[in-house]
């Protein structure tokens, strides 16, 4: 796996691990496009993150289509991403502590 992803793998990752912690793993293939299907099927040829459909007879159960488990790496690149955009978010906002009212 390459060392930095581009803009369209860290949102993927993200939504993996979002749907991981969640949804137990179950991912809404419709929230996807062809870019991160083909994101998606690299991921899991590599082992960075698995990714496959739900067995057919399962499927009533869920309003998913398809799964995803994160690797030690993802997941460990998911927290990094998940910090750096909470801290972004953090300075951003729009409302104020009460330390900085006055």
């Amino acid at each position: 796996m390459k060392k930095s992803l581009t803009k369209d793998e860290k949102s993927l990752l993200l939504y993996f691990e979002a749907r991981a912690v969640d949804h137990s793993g179950t991912v809404d293939s419709t929230k996807m496009n062809d870019d991160d299907f083909k994101i998606a099927r690299r991921w899991n040829e590599n082992g960075f993150v698995e990714f496959g459909r739900i067995y057919s007879g399962d499927l009533k159960a869920f309003r998913a289509s398809h799964w995803c488990h994160l690797s030690p790496d993802a997941w460990k690149k998911a927290a990094k991403l998940r910090k750096e955009k909470a801290a972004r978010t953090f300075e951003r906002r729009y409302w104020r502590k009460t330390s900085e009212a006055c």
